[in-house]
């Protein structure tokens, strides 16, 4: 978990940011991050969010910001945030809040600066300063800001920021490196004007780089300052600063230059057998080498740019420049086509431009898009030629043109961005060889082949984002008027900025139009890439410069990428596994794997956790189309038939998973392609249910399309497992309709008797005992149709418990008979038992004790015959009851202990509990009170360390 303080308050759990949408959850996790590991008092936290005068609600309102706040850091083993006498502690492990990291660094700082390691010194205030985002918990509410434990804390944090600042510029004055400062320094000293070291350092700046008269300016401006403000004079390190500036005015006024200024850097290069290129007693002073003008390439910045803070902050640290940094910094923006890298590049390149004082170089490297890719022997000739090497003089090859374009930046601070690049291979002979120049690059591709540089994936816009943006391009006035259809503009365009802007471009130009126009346009998913246009730019065609490269490709890994796209595109609105992705391209799973995963590089698909593959909904679209357009109709067909297929079959492992074995989903004659999800447990089984129900629900809708009963059934039937441990759920009996549905006009007979047959159960387990009847003589009345015998014994079983539950004996004994012999014919003795055993309680319940002996001991000679250890004990304990309501106390204890003995061999603690409980019972009604209670509290203590539901519980406590 990393927090962060300096700039808005953030939490990040390592994978994504943990969004804190309530002001008050803000100011509560900022009082307590300011003093973390240490007890905040209750009355100091109830300040922070209410001011000086809390509401009279206030204590319990905290405690319910309290208990969200838990819930948003929650981890496994113990809370974070927990209470302690008289207020809340929460703990903070190393390293993990930007504050903490920040004072460490600047300590480290302070060691050096004592030892004169002045590049020491740059480095750990460098990466002090990476980690300020701008003004501390800039996000929190008014109350919270100007509270005396707060505000004081938000100085010092500034403070010590200003105090890196200046660190870091002593640091690059003592090593030499006086270029690229002025502007900085220039802009810290209009905001601090009493502040004296800012304008020291710039004065040495300005003086060392040829710019004295405006050195003096800064001198003569603070000392007015000073003087107005304060009536003090300047201190003993900015006079000092003045007269070595008096200084060398006086040197240079006495010995004027008798030579004229040495070549250029590039001009020593053009001609490399010249004196100034073969005798190199120094290198020539950073002015006379900016007497060529400076390129200055970079498109213009975008004025409306509006969100990705973090981005921009990530990124510009990974770029600025670092004295103790001897390789070039490269970082690679990559992501999905629309969704504003150019953008986010362009703008951070302008933000840095004062830290690259040599120049900005730029090139759109057209890897997609309309014509070939440029090439970087055409480009370096290019680059060479806009930093002053003249064309005649260049090498005839590649490598030969790249170490020359690294020679020419040796020793300059130069930014090159390099725009919409293809590959590895045409950016590698366009990378400087020193470490005061920065690459920035954007691509589609991740550029994986290209070692060793930072990276940032660039995803949709977070929805605070994508209203700003929205509301930059129309005017907040609109969106305030219809928020509903703003919202509906915003879910449309999927978070990108490109579709952002388009559709705000529309808005824009068409000021009449109220939002629900266009967001009715944008409704519907079929016409929702062409509404997404505007001026001749639309996101399908963006989507279509990565897609056709693929699917055009002179190479055949290409063409088959683009083929898998289109067939993805089948099932774009769910997310698959690499085998459910198997299926439905035919292919062996190692295959579609490799697919998958080229695919995610290319930002053509997206993978929210490891395994599973999901597009972006856009992208799915496009996807769709390209595969109605590009395949037939039958190849469409058959893909979605492998993926039915396979649905159906891993269906059915969850259900045997979760679900009594006795009566398992008959299985489909055609074997799944691809393997079916192994699951560990019934946990796996049911997470795996919970994730796919809309995959699975989508997949029974096609099934009934396509006139597939045969999947459709099994797939809905397959689903009881979630239905039993979920209750009912309307998606579930959504599917089941829909199958029953499909089965009844296609006469399946067989998928009509399994869907009545488990509706019939889900309704007996919500109490709905009428409707459990219903389906259920709907079940049996199929299965004797299909001929089926064990859904016929399965039917009658079930509709015997129904009528016990209703008080019907005679029901449940005709009922149960008719499943005995069914379950026998069936050669099923298990089943048997079973029924038999519920037999047996109903006639207990109906106060029949003797006749429910005799079933007890029939089903319990079936369990030991065939060695069934839990039904036996289940049995004994039910018999343990009947024979204590016929007063025979020492067989009922006999069956009692024995049922116990088995329980806790077989370490079923539940099952433990509840014999204990039985036994507890058995010695209350024979009057012995003492052996009652005793096992009694052991039933009861075992429940509570078992945590079994509160009413169980409360029950054992009675």
């Amino acid at each position: 978990m990393r927090f962060a303080l300096l700039g808005p308050l953030t939490v990040h759990d390592g994978e994504s940011a943990r969004p804190i949408s309530s002001p008050k959850g803000r100011a509560l996790l900022g009082a307590l991050l300011l003093r973390p590991n240490r007890a905040v008092p209750l009355g100091t936290l109830e300040a922070v969010l209410w001011g000086e005068h809390p509401p009279a609600t206030a204590s319990a309102s905290l405690h319910n910001h309290v208990a969200r706040l838990r819930r948003l850091l929650a981890e496994d083993g113990e809370p974070r945030l927990r209470a302690v006498p008289g207020g809340y502690l929460l703990t903070v492990g190393a390293g993990e809040l930007d504050s903490e990291l920040f004072a460490e660094r600047l300590e480290r700082a302070r060691a050096d600066r004592l030892r004169q390691d002045w590049a020491g010194v740059g480095r750990e205030t460098v990466r002090a300063l990476e980690l300020w985002r701008g003004a501390p918990l800039a996000n929190l509410p008014d109350p919270a800001l100007s509270h005396p434990e707060v505000r004081p804390q938000i100085q010092q944090f500034q403070e010590a920021r200003l105090q890196a600042l200046e660190w870091r510029f002593d640091a690059e004055l003592r090593l030499g490196r006086h270029g690229g400062l002025a502007p900085e320094l220039a802009r810290l000293a209009e905001e601090h004007p009493l502040r004296e070291v800012f304008h020291r350092q710039l004065m040495l700046v300005l003086h060392r780089t040829d710019r004295q008269a405006e050195a003096l300016t800064v001198f003569h401006r603070l000392r007015r300052t000073l003087i107005d403000e304060l009536g003090i004079e300047p201190g003993p390190a900015v006079q000092e600063a003045h007269q070595e500036i008096l200084a060398a005015q006086r040197v240079a006024v006495a010995i004027p230059p008798t030579k004229p200024i040495a070549p250029t850097v590039p001009d020593a290069l053009d001609n490399p057998g010249t004196p100034a290129a073969t005798s190199t007693p120094a290198a020539p002073p950073r002015s006379a080498r900016r007497l060529r003008a400076a390129p200055a390439q970079l498109p213009a910045d975008i004025v409306d740019f509006a969100g990705r803070e973090a981005e921009l902050e990530r990124l510009s640290a990974m770029l600025r420049p670092d004295p103790a940094v001897t390789v070039p910094r490269v970082v690679v923006v990559s992501g999905m086509a629309g969704v504003g890298k150019t953008t986010l590049a362009v703008h951070a390149a302008h933000r840095l431009r004062s830290q690259f004082p040599d120049g900005q170089l730029h090139a759109d490297l057209r890897g997609f898009g309309a014509g070939d890719a440029r090439s970087p022997h055409d480009l370096l000739a290019r680059f060479l030629t806009d930093l002053g090497v003249r064309e005649k003089s260049l090498p005839e090859h590649t490598d030969d043109r790249a170490a020359r374009f690294r020679s020419a930046l040796d020793g300059r601070r130069v930014l090159v961005l390099l725009d919409n690049a293809k590959d590895a291979a045409q950016l590698i002979p366009l990378l400087p060889g020193s470490g005061g120049c920065a690459v920035l690059v954007t691509s589609r591709h991740t550029l994986a082949g290209l070692p060793g540089v930072g990276r940032l994936r660039l995803d949709p816009l977070d929805p605070e984002d994508q209203r700003q943006l929205l509301t930059s391009l129309c005017g907040s006035r609109r969106i305030l008027a219809d928020p509903k259809a703003a919202a509906r503009i915003l879910a449309a365009c999927g978070g990108l900025p490109l579709a952002l802007r388009l559709a705000g471009a529309q808005l824009a130009g068409r000021p009449s139009w109220p939002l629900t126009t266009l967001a009715q346009r944008l409704d519907s998913s079929r016409g929702r890439l062409r509404a997404l246009s505007a001026g001749g730019l639309a996101v399908q065609d963006t989507f279509a410069m990565s897609y056709v490269a693929m699917r055009d490709s002179p190479l055949s890994p290409e063409t088959e990428r683009a083929h898998g796209f289109r067939m993805l595109g089948l099932w774009s609105g769910h997310t698959l596994a690499a085998e459910s992705a198997a299926a439905l391209l035919g292919r062996p799973v190692e295959e579609a794997h490799d697919l998958l995963e080229h695919l995610v590089d290319a930002h053509l698909l997206q993978t929210p956790s490891p395994g599973h593959y999901t597009f972006h909904d856009l992208l799915g679209e496009y996807a769709r189309e390209r595969a109605a357009e590009e395949e037939s109709r039958e190849a469409r067909a058959a893909a979605r038939l492998r993926l039915l297929v396979w649905y159906t079959a891993a269906v059915a492992e969850a259900d045997a998973m979760l679900t009594s074995r006795s009566h398992p989903l008959p299985p489909l004659e055609v074997e799944a392609a691809a393997p079916l999800p192994a699951f560990a447990d019934t946990d796996e089984a049911l997470q795996w249910c919970v994730r796919e129900l809309p995959a699975l629900s989508e997949a029974i809708r096609l099934a009934a399309r396509y006139a597939r009963p045969d999947l459709a059934w099994r797939m809905a039937a397959g689903l009881f497992g979630y239905a039993q441990r979920f209750w009912w759920t309307r998606e579930w009996e959504r599917c089941m309709r829909l199958a029953l549905r499909c089965a009844e006009e296609h006469h399946d007979v067989l998928g009509q008797g399994w869907l009545h047959r488990r509706m019939g159960l889900a309704h007996g387990v919500a109490h709905r005992l009428e409707l459990c009847l219903e389906h259920l003589r709907a079940a049996l009345s199929c299965f004797e149709k299909a001929g089926d015998i064990v859904g016929q014994a399965s039917s009658y079983a079930g509709l015997a418990e129904v009528h016990r539950r209703l008080g019907q004996l005679s029901g449940v004994l005709s009922c149960g008979e008719r499943a005995v012999e069914l379950h026998r014919e069936a050669g099923d003795p298990r089943a048997v038992a079973t029924v038999l055993s519920s037999m047996g309680d109903a006639l207990l319940e109906a106060g029949e004790p003797t006749a429910a002996e005799e079933r007890y001991r029939e089903a319990l000679e079936l369990w030991r015959e065939h060695g069934v250890l839990d039904g036996a004990a289940t049995t004994l304990t039910r018999l343990g009851d009947a024979l204590t309501a016929l007063d025979r106390p020492a067989e009922a204890f006999q069956a009692l202990e024995e049922a116990l003995r088995i329980r806790l061999r077989l370490g079923e603690h539940v099952g433990t509990a509840d014999t204990l409980e039985t036994i507890a019972l058995a010695h209350f009604h024979f009057g012995n009170q003492l052996a009652a209670r005793e096992h009694w509290e052991r039933s009861l203590t075992m429940g509570r360390r078992l945590r079994l539901p509160p009413r169980a519980v409360a029950r054992l406590d009675l």
